[in-house]
């Protein structure tokens, strides 16, 4: 019988992010997924509050953190993978197709430290790998759609989502950013809903839906199939492709979406040092054609 994972969820109500910390209760060893690093855009302030408390809380339990395991590049906070790294020795894994991710924003940030390579992460997960956090048993599964690179980790009989699914009553990830696919990201999410109906889903953001007082980050895969207003069952590919496209044509960009996308390809680090030592998130900016040469 495969062994059980404690977990303790960490809400982040100012991204709205959950991270997780998941513990081997036979030898403590641990991972950290989706770790969240402070940062308060109108300032530019990052700190570590957030994630030092988890870190205390691992400590109070005795476990060891071994990884640092990212589901995506996220595009609504900063991740804490190299803090974690530099204060527990874990190694950062994500799925290998981060490589895409980098291709893609790269070019858009004349990020030109950016391997391409996925070098900056410890390890790229491949579709199906299989690895251990202690005596758990973990499994990854390839859930494009969101992001070209979005992965789930099934552990025992937990699964981490990350954005691919939200709580049942909310619906799915939106599927319009770079890379990202309405076709693609249903296959994924049917991949998942054909696991056992008990298996325990968490995912990695809850915004309370409608009629729902508190937030939330647990489900069932049968809750999901039973309930989700996007894929629940008797929901068709070309139906939900609809409803997801037209759904995306409304939404806004995450707040922090550009300082993200700098940090998290980076598997956590901040943008280079310009020569005066302090570091800078990049904005391009779009100009209309009709006032390209007036500004």
């Amino acid at each position: 019988m495969a062994a059980s994972p404690q977990i303790q969820p960490f809400f982040d109500e100012a991204t709205n992010t959950v991270t997780y910390l998941v513990i081997d209760p036979e030898s403590r060893k641990a991972a950290v997924i989706d770790p969240v690093l402070d940062y308060d855009h109108r300032s530019g302030k990052a700190s570590v509050r957030s994630i030092d408390r988890l870190l205390a809380v691992a400590r109070a339990n005795d476990a060891k953190i071994d990884w640092v395991l990212e589901t995506h590049v996220h595009a609504d906070h900063l991740s804490a993978a190299s803090y974690v790294k530099h204060k527990t020795g874990a190694l950062v894994g994500i799925g290998e197709h981060v490589r895409d991710v980098q291709k893609i924003f790269r070019a858009v940030f004349n990020a030109s430290d950016v391997s391409l390579n996925g070098a900056e992460f410890d390890h790229l997960f491949k579709d199906g790998e299989r690895f251990k956090i202690g005596a758990l048993d973990v499994e990854v599964l390839h859930t494009p759609g969101h992001t070209p690179a979005c992965i789930a980790y099934r552990i025992g009989h937990a699964l981490f989502v990350g954005d691919t699914l939200f709580m049942p009553d909310y619906g799915t990830a939106r599927a319009d950013f770079p890379g990202g696919d309405a076709r693609t990201l249903y296959r994924s999410i049917k991949r998942l809903l054909a696991l056992p109906p008990e298996t325990r889903v968490f995912v990695g953001h809850d915004y309370k839906a409608p009629g729902r007082d508190v937030f939330a980050w647990e489900t069932t895969i049968a809750e999901e199939r039973a309930n989700n207003p996007h894929v629940h069952d008797g929901i068709s590919e070309d139906e939900f492709v609809a409803k997801r496209e037209a759904r995306d044509a409304t939404l806004a960009a995450p707040m922090l979406l550009l300082p993200s996308i700098q940090a998290n390809m980076r598997a956590g680090h901040l943008p280079p040092a310009d020569a005066n030592g302090v570091r800078y998130f990049r904005i391009p900016v779009t100009l209309e054609p009709q006032i390209e040469d007036e500004i």
